[in-house]
């Protein structure tokens, strides 16, 4: 376990520099941005069914735990401060879509006809969601005097204690 600590507050930038709740946010998107990076890698390299298969579970996962827990700290913080509640609704909705997306990757087969479609389409939910957070939300949080720090702490406890309960490894 302490190995997982410490991955994880080597990717989200926890020594020596400040790691509020939008700075870890913002780490997580770059870092699932580049994952539907390398699974359209793979797609137009026509990779084998497996790594496919480890890839999108590996994307499916990372998204999972970040909606969690924005939907169980994050959001709930930024409801009490921010005016714009329906960015909060939207969002939430846009997490919604995801999670029945991700229901139904998870019980396909890279093989099937549209397993590479839909995993593309989450992609450009995910895409679609974070430039909404990152331009609109997360301004308004900042603006609306939330302790981002303290949000951040509990951001990353949780993260840390979803991916040990899923028996997932940050540095994956």
């Amino acid at each position: 376990m302490p190995a997982a600590k410490k991955s994880a507050g080597s990717k989200t930038k926890k020594s020596g520099e400040t790691n509020d709740a939008i700075a870890l946010l913002t780490a997580d998107h770059k870092e699932v941005k580049q994952l539907f990076k390398q699974y359209d890698k793979l797609v137009e390299s026509e990779a084998d069914d497996e790594e496919k298969r480890e890839l999108a579970e590996q994307i499916c996962a990372m998204v999972t735990v970040h909606a969690m827990i924005e939907e169980e700290i994050f959001y709930p913080a930024a409801r009490e401060g921010i005016e714009e509640q329906d960015l909060l609704d939207e969002a939430e909705v846009e997490h919604a879509s995801a999670k029945d997306l991700i229901a139904q990757i998870e019980e396909m087969e890279p093989s099937e006809e549209l397993y590479d479609a839909k995993v593309k389409v989450l992609g450009e939910y995910i895409d679609h969601h974070v430039k909404e957070e990152e331009g609109e939300m997360f301004p308004a949080a900042k603006k609306a005097k939330l302790d981002l720090e303290a949000l951040g702490e509990e951001l990353l406890a949780r993260k840390q204690e979803l991916m040990a309960e899923l028996g997932i490894d940050e540095e994956a």
